[in-house]
């Protein structure tokens, strides 16, 4: 059975804890920054986990990561 081919912008973007979640970081930074608040950038600096409903497609399209 061949090899399954990783997502080449989600091995990117995501990374596995070694818990087995899938962490991503915020969007929303660069783009119009001037217009959002110190604590909000600040904020969006810090990565997150992905939602449980995306996380089972962000893993099938990593296979091989973690």
């Amino acid at each position: 059975m061949p090899k399954q081919k990783s997502h080449s912008g989600t091995k990117k973007r995501f990374w596995l804890t070694s818990t087995g979640k899938v962490k991503r970081p915020h969007g929303g930074k660069n783009h119009k920054a001037e217009t959002k608040n110190r604590k909000r950038k600040r904020n969006l600096r810090q990565n997150t986990l992905v939602s449980s409903t995306q996380e089972s497609t962000v893993k099938s399209m990593i296979p091989y990561k973690g």
